[in-house]
């Protein structure tokens, strides 16, 4: 999938007029016919089942349907199994642009990810209470990178009790396997399915509080696609399947070295000191060479057994975490790079405006450039998680940032500069700052 994209100056796109909401429009049937036929030949193709949990408890009235979010058949997932009913889907911004009357007419409320967005509750509140049509949120915002799931926002609860309709969960299996983000599109022969669960009554989101609810949801929200992966049996052979592997495992373990990873074929391997693991059919990392002097060092390190953490992608995930958290407690975090520059102000298009730099460190980030006339930072307290996404709109690994005003797509122009070490960063400096 492409994006409408136009060359532009920063002083242009500053004088342009920004985005205006609007209240979002019934959806009508015939989108929702439309969609749920579009879907059939994936969800075919996949062997899609559904699984339905106390659902005969649910009537005619507006839900909240909260999902994982895994790759891009999660819509059509939802838009299968919730029809005939009526629904919205809560959609980040840039996926109006070029086509915002007819995303509006399937049912997408815009919003921007990670940043605070009072339009969009005012948005959800109309839905559920004037349209009495049901909302379809992915409350993670982003596709997961290591098959675990990603934050929730803390205002969950919060907006379950605003909206006051009950909560239906949809989880899948299979969906993040079958297409995980890091391998660049390559789609696996894996079997899909899902769960569609009555979560909360109405009348138990009023007993509850925000901090139950945010607990219970927080529950839902604990997987492990590499697990099930393992435990299910699922057999992926494909000889791809490590490709693009280095976005999420960026650190060797064994020299500690960042940016020199290399996920090809069906093997991760450092260039700098040789290490090399192999992706097996179950998704378990294999050690094939290994410097095992250093593998002791790391071990000391982590204070697990070497391969305990690193035979699993979202261990050694984990790990290069609390490395990171370890950069910032130290001060000594910091990742500079030059970048290409798209913005977003409205739905027309979005609009190259040259190059810069990008600076990350513990005082959050600045971005520099467009021949000295942009100058933006954003403090670390500002968003906690961070929109980054790999091989975004068919361009390349994206960091962004911004206001509701404009918003700053940056492309690392430079090797090693890694997407995922940033939104882990940014995870942790907030996380930090909140506690103080």
């Amino acid at each position: 999938m492409k994006i409408k994209a136009k060359t532009s100056t920063y002083d242009q796109i500053m004088a342009m007029e920004p985005f205006k909401n609007k209240r979002p429009e019934p959806q009508g049937a015939i989108w929702r016919k439309i969609i749920k036929l579009a879907s059939a030949k994936d969800l075919k193709k996949v062997g899609f089942e559904v699984k339905r949990i106390g659902m005969e408890k649910l009537g005619d009235e507006p839900c909240l349907f909260l999902m994982n979010h895994s790759s891009f058949i999660d819509l059509e997932i939802a838009g299968t199994i919730i029809y005939p009913r009526p629904y919205h889907i809560v959609c980040t911004l840039d996926g109006f642009v070029g086509k915002e009357g007819l995303m509006r007419k399937i049912g997408c409320i815009p919003t921007r990810k990670f940043m605070m967005d009072t339009s969009l509750v005012r948005d959800l509140i109309y839905t559920a209470k004037e349209l009495k049509e049901s909302i379809l949120l992915y409350p993670e915002a982003s596709y997961t990178f290591d098959g675990t799931a990603t934050p929730l926002p803390e205002s969950l609860g919060k907006l379950a009790k605003m909206l006051d309709i009950p909560i239906v969960m949809i989880r899948t299996y299979g969906a993040f396997a079958r297409d995980p983000l890091y391998n660049g599109l390559q789609i696996r022969d894996v079997k899909v399915t899902a769960d569609m669960k009555y979560l909360l009554s109405k009348e138990e989101i009023k007993a509850k509080s925000v901090s139950e609810i945010n607990d219970i949801l927080a529950a839902e929200f604990t997987f492990d696609n590499f697990a099930w992966q393992k435990e299910s049996g699922t057999i992926i052979d494909e000889p791809f399947r490590a490709d693009g592997l280095e976005r999420v495992l960026y650190k060797c373990p064994c020299c500690m070295t960042e940016g020199e990873m290399e996920g090809k074929g069906i093997y991760l391997k450092c260039k700098s000191c040789g290490a090399t693991f192999e992706l097996t059919e179950l998704g378990e990392l294999k050690p094939i060479e290994l410097d095992m002097a250093a593998a002791m060092k790391a071990e000391v390190v982590v204070g697990k057994p070497f391969l305990e953490v690193f035979n699993h992608v979202p261990y050694w995930y984990a790990w290069e975490r609390e490395e990171v958290r370890k950069e910032i407690e130290e001060g000594t975090y910091r990742m500079e790079f030059p970048v290409d520059i798209i913005a977003l102000v409205n739905t027309d298009a979005v609009y190259r405006i040259g190059e810069g730099t990008l600076t990350h460190d513990v005082n959050g980030f600045r971005l520099t450039g467009c021949d000295g006339a942009l100058d933006y930072t954003q403090a670390p307290e500002a968003s906690y998680s961070l929109y980054s996404d790999y091989f975004w709109y068919e361009i390349g690994d994206m960091i962004s940032i911004g206001t509701p005003r404009i918003q700053y797509y940056c492309f690392p122009k430079v090797d090693g500069a890694n997407v995922a070490k940033a939104r882990l960063a940014t995870e942790e400096m907030y996380k930090l700052r909140s506690k103080k």
